[in-house]
């Protein structure tokens, strides 16, 4: 069942046992699908995310992340609101897609691919414009690999007292975070990402005092986070429309598999010892990587081309037939590609692949 692993941000590589749940068909409007697999896996998010499980909860929504995000700015950004975003990347820069869609008033903070978000140019914008209400951010940036100082940020937006929106997409369930401890209001996230679960639906951890601002803001039925949520707890873990059940199922078998792991924490230092593994192996065969150690996540690391001609396409196709697949790089400033850290894979698995690439590069 595995031609290759994937080294990607996601979709990524998963275990057996997540694909051989996704084996059975479910209804529904069975209570075995929705209270003993739906609503166990809306408690079990909520409580990977913070302690003080009784401020928060979990609304699940078919589509990709980014169908989350844009639910989320857009059952709770009102024209009576103004938005800051902050971007250090592709997946902030469609966040201000997003706005720019909707039509709603914001402002874009946007810092170089390759450097952290600036807690101190966050401090002075907020400090003179008092009508922002709503700052939201990429917690770790895929386009490089970019860890975002969320602690601080979060520090600052709220001595500002403003609302928090993070898209933790890439990070959530494979970086420890608390969302209260934060301050976050709301937080994003995905199925396929460091739960290791599979495509079609993505989540978003929110602040119930938060949440019960958004009844009737979405302009949109198919994105309306509120009313997904109403109807999630008020039929006992019923979506509005039809969920993907196999998806889901597959969610609850990657859910029980991290908690088999030893949580977060645990998965997290796996994730770094699969990075520094790479990285290590990587640097004794030439190649450099974008980013400075003290910034980057351990969820995909970017490396530059060795020369100016190296050929990607090939690289990566004779990779391929080896039984890796990596990805492309994302920024304009430099050549480079990624290769991701997360999913059902471990050390030695990279190992075998610097092995792999030393024969690739010396064929």
């Amino acid at each position: 069942m595995r031609p290759y692993l994937l080294l990607t941000p996601g979709p990524l590589t998963t275990s057996e046992t997540v694909k051989t749940a996704m084996m059975t068909d479910w209804c529904t409007w069975d209570e075995d699908y929705n209270v003993h697999i739906v609503e166990e896996i809306r408690k079990g998010l909520v409580k990977l995310a913070t302690h003080k499980t009784d401020e928060y909860t979990a609304v699940l929504l078919q589509g990709s992340g980014t169908y989350c995000v844009e639910a989320t700015l857009g059952s709770v950004i009102t024209p009576k609101h103004k938005l800051l975003i902050l971007s250090n990347g592709a997946y902030g820069d469609r966040m201000g897609n997003i706005a720019e869609y909707h039509g709603m008033n914001y402002d874009m903070l946007a810092f170089d691919e390759t450097e952290q978000v600036s807690v101190e140019y966050v401090d002075d914008y907020l400090a003179h414009n008092a009508e922002i209400t709503h700052v939201a951010v990429v917690h770790c940036e895929t386009t490089t690999g970019i860890l975002n100082p969320l602690k601080e940020i979060a520090h600052m937006v709220k001595m500002h007292g403003k609302k928090l929106i993070v898209d933790a997409m890439s990070s959530f369930g494979g970086v420890p975070l608390d969302v209260e401890e934060l301050g976050i209001d709301f937080m994003i996230s995905s199925a396929n990402k460091c739960i290791q679960g599979v495509p079609g639906f993505g989540f978003i951890i929110a602040r119930k005092s938060e949440l019960a601002h958004c009844k009737g803001v979405s302009r949109s039925l198919s994105l309306d986070i509120y009313d997904q949520w109403e109807t999630m707890e008020k039929g006992h873990g019923k979506w509005r429309f039809t969920s993907p059940t196999h998806v889901v199922r597959a969610f609850k078998q990657a859910m029980d598999e991290l908690e088999a792991e030893g949580g977060v924490q645990a998965r997290h230092e796996r994730y770094c010892r699969n990075h520094e593994v790479l990285v290590a192996g990587m640097r004794s065969l030439g190649f450099k990587t974008l980013l400075d150690d003290t910034i980057q996540s351990p969820i995909i690391t970017s490396f530059l081309y060795p020369d100016a001609a190296f050929d990607f396409k090939e690289f990566y196709k004779q990779l391929k037939t080896k039984g890796f697949v990596i990805y492309p790089g994302k920024i304009s400033q430099a050549d480079t590609f990624r290769i991701g850290n997360i999913g059902d894979v471990f050390p030695e698995d990279f190992s075998r692949l610097i092995d792999a690439i030393k024969s690739t590069i010396k064929a």
